[in-house]
């Protein structure tokens, strides 16, 4: 499922439109990226699952096609934890 897809479900399982299914896709999405990139280190949506943000180290890495050595800086992440709920579905 892509986020088109969503929007298509989203609006048929709510008798709305896809205009206003993909406002409300997007205001959800963008409150969730931007709650962790404002400083929210978790983001936690009952019954789905938590959003964190983690700081992955500095690195050497390689060049896959020359071989050389690299150095790969320290960057945040975005990790997803689902929730036990989530789970059990499987």
């Amino acid at each position: 499922m892509n986020k088109g897809d969503l929007i298509s479900k989203v609006a048929q399982e709510n008798n709305m439109s896809k205009a206003d299914a993909k406002r409300m896709v997007n205001n959800i999405l963008n409150t969730i990226s931007t709650a962790l990139v404002d400083g929210d280190s978790r983001v936690s949506l009952a019954d789905f699952g938590i959003f964190t943000v983690v700081t992955r180290p500095a690195r050497e890495g390689r060049n896959p096609k020359t071989g050389e050595v690299i150095q790969i800086k320290e960057r945040k992440a975005v990790k997803f934890k689902p929730s036990t709920k989530l789970l059990e579905k499987f």
